[in-house]
């Protein structure tokens, strides 16, 4: 999938940055740079280091931008403000990726190799659908979500703004996870989860 920008800038330039970056060379995207707090030593695609993430100048205006920062509440408040600016924020999608023609998407996505999105899942703006995760039908996933590698939402499962299902979790049909929920890799999750809570094991319980 190409995007229709000149050119795109990336957020953030670490370990998911260079997944990001990979999905983009792979579709054919020119990468003009990165931002971030300093310049970085390791810089295995040999990008150009564009400065610190406020940077704003005139002529990145031609530009798309990803904030590929794995961090929800990071992501979250990068994407917010550059939305007040009126910068243009893309998605990234691997060609991979199966995503249902009747599934609504926000803007600043990030969809890694082999996701399943299926039919009429709503999903979030800024939101990381990792590595062979699946949500399945009329799920409802909000902004700034991370859903981790092997994750599994079964149908009509809702999660809230700026939480975390942790690598390989399974959620069951119908749940509802709240706001800035932390569910632990390979949790089990059975009922539904309030706002602000840890869940972790097979069946999943609340961390105390």
């Amino acid at each position: 999938m190409k995007e229709s920008v000149s050119d795109v800038i990336l957020v953030g330039y670490s370990g998911h940055a260079y997944v990001v970056a990979d999905i983009l060379i792979q579709n054919g995207v020119k990468i003009k740079g990165y931002l971030d707090k300093a310049k970085k030593d390791i810089n295995p695609f040999k990008l150009e280091y564009l400065g610190v993430d406020d940077t704003w100048m005139d002529d990145f205006a031609p530009c798309g931008f990803i904030v590929a920062i794995g961090d929800n509440n990071i992501r979250g408040k990068i994407y917010d403000s550059f939305k007040k600016k009126l910068i243009q924020l893309i998605n990234v999608i691997h060609s991979s990726s199966v995503i249902s023609n009747t599934v609504i998407i926000g803007s600043g996505l990030m969809i890694m190799p082999n996701v399943v999105v299926n039919s009429f899942a709503r999903i979030g703006d800024g939101v990381i659908l990792n590595s062979n995760c699946t949500v399945e039908h009329e799920c409802l996933i909000g902004n700034y979500v991370h859903i981790a590698p092997g994750a599994v939402l079964a149908g009509n499962v809702t999660v809230g703004d700026y939480t975390f299902i942790g690598a390989g979790a399974v959620v069951k049909q119908g749940v509802r996870i709240g706001k800035n929920v932390v569910i632990g890799a390979g949790c089990v999750v059975l009922n539904d989860v309030e706002d602000n809570q840890v869940v972790i094991g097979n069946p999943g319980r609340l961390m105390k």
